[in-house]
């Protein structure tokens, strides 16, 4: 078999499937699903790429999410919200009235989105964390007023971040944006993919965002997150997304995505639907950093901070924003991924493991974060102005 697609007998989203492979388990559930011969329309073209190299990638890639199981001891300088979180939670009891968002007011804004899933089987130890620590760079170190920045976690009492309370989330972001407006939209939390209905997808699939109760209300779809946070952006804004989620290279469905090699040579590449359909802004500009291509899957773990378990990518995200400021575009996103590609990957085997995957490990963590954009410009002479 030579790879592709395969809907998980779990939770139903669509697998990419490894060259050869007789089972595959699930990223999100972790359900092992069987795999069954697969139509050519589904196979992915690899020209220009190596085989092995592929099938290696995905699978240190798909591996890596087992990170999220590795016990670690949360610095305290690392919840700095407050919150207290509750000792149980279920998501399926439905918000009895709406919720009041803070009023919409300054130039810069930020909304903020962990799940962690707590108490499954997918569950994340990052997230949270990854919030917190955005929170407080944006506060401390790049003056974002603290009753402008709405945060979404299992932690909050009543802003817990379930779809419909995203969806009015994401709608309070653009509520009033105008000219000078700065926004941020950063989401950390379990990603996947679903067959593309409507023709605006190149490769033929949506990607998509898991709030809490995906499982019951469903996935929210690159689509609408466009529709409601890029679409709108005026001209004289900014928008910038820090995505940390599996397959989230083009989750913001942006025209333009930066295709960067390992030697930081890059090209735009054009990904606008080919339905015709427009996926950019009213003339705002709008950025998305990824934490992975639509391949790959991306990592929860503490190899990065040492102590406490992170997104690989918010982690190196912060990590380059707050010890050198003023880098370009293209800077940044090469520290990010050196910082990602020279990590070891924080995963403790139970069990011994063959020497082949004990160097397939230590290399270091397989994703590579991505940059996409509504424009396109020269990303080593633009400065990241957050």
């Amino acid at each position: 078999m030579a790879g592709g697609r395969q809907i998980c007998n779990g939770c139903g989203i669509q697998l990419a499937v490894p060259p050869s492979a007789q089972t595959i388990r699930c990223s999100i559930c972790q359900t092992v699903t069987s795999v069954q011969p697969i139509s050519y329309s589904y196979v992915q073209t690899t020209t220009n790429h190596d085989p092995v190299r592929q099938a290696t990638r995905w699978f240190k890639g798909v591996l890596n999410n087992v990170s999220n199981t590795i016990d670690s001891v949360v610095a305290s300088s690392i919840n700095n919200s407050g919150s207290t979180r509750p000792s149980t939670y279920s998501y399926y009891l439905p918000i009895q009235r709406p919720l009041a968002f803070p009023p919409v007011h300054g130039k810069k804004r930020a909304l903020l989105i962990g799940v962690s899933y707590r108490s499954r089987r997918y569950e994340l130890k990052g997230s949270v964390n990854d919030v917190n620590c955005l929170k407080f760079l944006l506060i401390e170190k790049l003056g974002y007023p603290k009753d402008s920045i709405l945060v979404l976690t299992e932690d909050e009492r009543e802003w817990i971040p379930t779809k419909r309370n995203i969806q009015r989330a994401l709608q309070w972001l653009m509520e009033g944006c105008k000219s000078g407006d700065s926004l941020v939209f950063h989401y950390s939390g379990h990603g996947a993919q679903q067959p593309n209905r409507n023709g605006d997808e190149v490769d033929g699939f949506d990607e998509t965002i898991c709030p809490l109760d995906y499982e019951k209300e469903g996935m929210i779809l690159d689509d609408e997150i466009n529709s409601t946070i890029v679409r709108p952006l005026p001209k004289g804004a900014t928008l910038h997304a820090i995505i940390d989620a599996c397959h989230s290279g083009t989750v913001l469905d942006l025209p333009y995505f930066c295709r960067m090699n390992k030697n930081g040579y890059y090209t735009w590449e054009d990904h606008s639907p080919p339905s015709g359909a427009y996926k950019g802004t009213t003339g705002g500009l709008a950025l998305c950093f990824s934490a992975c291509d639509d391949d790959q899957t991306s990592a929860d773990t503490s190899a990065l901070s040492g102590n406490a378990m992170t997104g690989a990518m918010t982690y190196s995200f912060i990590q380059a924003v707050q010890s050198a400021p003023g880098l370009t575009y293209g800077a940044l996103l090469i520290a990010m991924r050196t910082a990602i590609r020279e990590a070891k990957t924080g995963i403790r085997f139970n069990g011994p493991i063959t020497s082949v995957l004990r160097k397939l490990f230590h290399i270091g963590l397989s994703q590579e974060p991505q940059l996409s954009s509504s424009e396109k410009f020269d990303i080593y002479s633009k400065r990241v102005v957050l």
